[in-house]
């Protein structure tokens, strides 16, 4: 995992190039690690997720691990397998920072699903996005049955899930998988520029929009309404509505006497 810190992101990178960024048991221990310490690092505002080189984002878990693991029965799947990777999809999912994956080539299995998980994502031009665990026999492990028909509805979801087919950038961006797509050697820039347009804001308000449409998505609506207002009362005695307050009654003097 190479770390990377620049005006106030931190980049993190999956440095399993020649493997194509598959995700075996350290490189998935290694990144939970990396966003548990970034998420008390106050000079770090925002996240960049992408893989090394520009073959692959991440080709999904590494399979000779995941047999080994099945190989020991069920338990020790369940252990090694989804847990470890839910975890990590979960912890990318309620980040309290904004993760924005950058698609640099294939995002296949756990790169979808980490996909998936983020709360943006841009994609190179020439990246593919599949869900190939069907034909190994099992189905995705790391949220991706979950989380894929609530972002893109279930018959979408399931034609991926079912067939294993892949799909271009082009396609994940009309379906809401991605929120664009950019020439390749435009990825990282974007991202960047991206999460400039992000943290510009208070760190306050970002992470109290970022936990109140997480944890409201799913919930009925009188239920996401209150998740709202709680995510609203934790902000109001913050210094960034202080300052945002202030900067816009200076900026329109006339609309204090209305």
């Amino acid at each position: 995992m190479i770390v990377e810190l620049h005006d106030r992101v931190a980049t993190l990178t999956i440095d399993r190039e020649e493997k194509l960024n598959a995700l075996d048991y350290p490189a998935i221990d290694a990144l939970l690690e990396a966003l548990d310490r970034i998420a008390t690092d106050g000079t770090v505002r925002a996240v960049i997720l992408t893989g090394a080189g520009r073959r692959a984002f991440s080709a999904g878990a590494n399979i000779p691990s995941l047999a080994g693991s099945i190989g020991l029965g069920t338990e020790r799947a369940l252990h090694d397998v989804v847990r470890r990777g839910q975890a990590l999809t979960r912890r990318i999912e309620e980040y309290p920072k904004p993760v924005i994956v950058a698609v640099n080539g294939l995002a296949y299995g756990a790169g979808c699903e980490i996909t998936e998980a983020a709360p943006l994502a841009i994609a190179a031009d020439h990246a593919t996005f599949a869900k190939p665990e069907i034909a190994l026999g099992f189905p995705p492990p790391f949220g991706g049955t979950q989380r894929l028909p609530r972002h893109i509805g279930r018959k979408r979801a399931l034609e991926l899930i079912l067939t294993g087919d892949p799909i271009p950038a082009a396609r994940a961006a009309e379906l809401g998988l991605v929120n664009a797509v950019v020439p390749a050697g435009e990825l990282l820039p974007a991202a960047r520029d991206l999460a400039g347009r992000v943290i510009r804001h208070a760190p306050t308000a970002v992470a109290a929009c970022l936990r109140a449409v997480t944890r409201g998505i799913n919930l009925p609506i009188d239920e996401g309404l209150a998740v709202e207002a709680a995510a609203f009362a934790a902000t109001v005695d913050s210094a960034g509505v202080r300052t945002g307050l202030r900067r816009f009654l200076d900026a329109h003097p006339g609309d204090e006497q209305r």
